[in-house]
């Protein structure tokens, strides 16, 4: 039996399940400012994905850093769902 597309989906999976609720709080906490991050975690990722031999390490470095590529797309997505109403508002923060 070969188990490694299923292990690679569900690294996929719970990549993808991990980086929800890490876009609320970011935005929640830092607001929209803080997409420089996802981009340079997802920077290092690429390039980690790239000079890393071992072939499963390398997938899921790049499941990573695609997602937090795409994290910075939700993190501006979660600014319009907050201001719709959707999601509370830290108010705490200063805009």
């Amino acid at each position: 039996m070969n188990f490694e597309g299923l292990l690679l989906g569900l690294a996929t999976f719970l990549t993808i399940g991990v980086f929800h609720p890490i876009v609320i709080k970011a935005e929640y906490y830092f607001g929209v400012k803080c997409w420089w991050c996802f981009l340079l975690a997802g920077i290092l990722g690429t390039i980690g994905s790239l000079f890393i031999k071992n072939t499963y390490i390398s997938v899921i470095l790049g499941i990573f850093s695609f997602s937090s590529f795409w994290g910075i797309k939700e993190l501006f997505e979660q600014r319009e769902r907050v201001r719709k109403g959707w999601f509370p508002k830290n108010p705490n923060r200063k805009n």
